[in-house]
């Protein structure tokens, strides 16, 4: 598995917690928080702390899906620029060949 890949796979992970987090706040009364248990919340912690918690795991989740696309950018910018890891320069063989002189010029110095 490359590095892309897992990227990749994080980058779809992070992207679907980014969509439950933003479905899950509660804009101006409804919402789907109220439908999955927004009451409950409001007897352990109270409604300003989910709202602070589910604003600031929005904020965190998209910067860091942010930074995996940058860096998972990067990274494809570096695999493309190297060598093909399955050509190993090692393995070449050098033949070399004796350069004879074309006997039709002279290369005497004339003075």
């Amino acid at each position: 598995m490359t590095t892309f890949s897992i990227f990749l796979i994080l980058i779809v992970i992070v992207s679907f917690l980014l969509v439950v987090v933003i479905m899950v706040q509660n804009p101006k009364g409804g919402g789907l928080s109220s439908s999955f248990g927004g009451g409950g919340t409001q007897q352990l912690g109270g409604v300003k702390k989910t709202t602070d918690f589910l604003d600031k795991s929005t904020w965190a989740l998209a910067t860091l899906l942010l930074a995996l696309i940058l860096l998972s950018n990067v990274d494809l910018m570096d695999a493309t620029t190297n060598q093909d890891p399955t050509v190993d320069t090692n393995d070449v063989q050098q033949i070399d060949t004796p350069v004879t002189p074309d006997p039709t010029t002279d290369d005497t110095p004339q003075d």
